[in-house]
């Protein structure tokens, strides 16, 4: 654990992680949370959990809603995870602001970095997560996301950068101008954040109109326009945010992690 007696714990202090993992998936034909089916055999989660810690995570918070009690179930091995719980189902940006009674001390201090991740991604390598974390402290950045270039980006929101390549929004599909369509620099929702920051910029986000969500793709844009650095990293391989929400989908991701798993174990 991070030592709790520094008043201003130096950037070299380990990461914590939180983890989204209280939807439902309705197109996975289950009453099951999307993220306890299997992949490798195990549920999914585990696998985003085992790269936090492997990444150097000292804490890991798991956001649960949904039929809960399988998702702690499946986390059962894992004795160092926390849980946050989302009550009702109002966004991403709501989910992490369920987290809040849990990083009181990281909120009032400055030095505090957080990954924040969704459960539905198991072929996410720990290797991208410390490029992420390191980018992130290089640049002393508030909020850095790793992001994958596509060729079909449908689905996913698009990061737009300004005429010299720096950040400046992340507009979901629905929201974006044909040109916007265009772009295949996609987010696959790998964030890094200063946890301070991240906390103070959850309760500006505005409902919003059309899904009466609350959207944690609205934070980097909230800090960049208070003057905060937000960086962007191309650093996810494209096969890694390939998205489960069938269960054809879930099937494929399958073949892919136990290739992986096959491919590392022959070394």
């Amino acid at each position: 654990m991070t030592d709790g007696s520094a008043s201003h714990p130096q950037k070299n202090s380990a990461p914590l992680a939180i983890i989204l993992a209280a939807g439902k998936g309705t197109r996975m034909k289950s009453d099951l949370p999307k993220v306890v089916h299997h992949v490798g055999g195990r549920p999914m989660v585990c696998a985003v959990v085992d790269a936090c810690l492997e990444a150097g995570c000292a804490r890991v918070i798991a956001i649960v809603g949904y039929k809960q009690e399988h998702v702690r179930e499946a986390l059962a091995d894992y004795p160092m995870v926390e849980y946050a719980v989302q009550e009702e189902q109002l966004g991403t940006g709501h989910a992490v602001a369920c987290c809040s009674p849990l990083l009181a001390r990281e909120a009032s201090e400055p030095g505090h970095d957080a990954f924040v991740l969704c459960g539905d991604g198991p072929l996410i390598r720990s290797a991208t997560l410390k490029q992420l974390l390191d980018a992130h402290r290089g640049a002393g950045a508030k909020a850095t996301l790793a992001t994958a270039e596509l060729a079909d980006p449908t689905g996913y929101g698009r990061i737009v950068r300004d005429a010299q390549g720096k950040f400046q929004a992340i507009v979901e599909q629905k929201n974006a101008t044909p040109e916007q369509r265009a772009i295949r620099e996609v987010n696959p929702s790998y964030y890094c954040f200063d946890v301070a920051a991240m906390v103070s910029s959850l309760s500006k986000v505005e409902r919003n109109a059309l899904t009466g969500e609350y959207y944690l793709t609205d934070v980097p844009g909230l800090l960049l326009n208070g003057g905060s650095r937000v960086e962007v990293l191309r650093a996810v391989p494209p096969e890694d945010v390939l998205s489960i929400n069938t269960p054809e989908d879930l099937a494929h991701v399958d073949g892919i992690y136990r290739k992986r798993r096959e491919g590392m174990a022959g070394r």
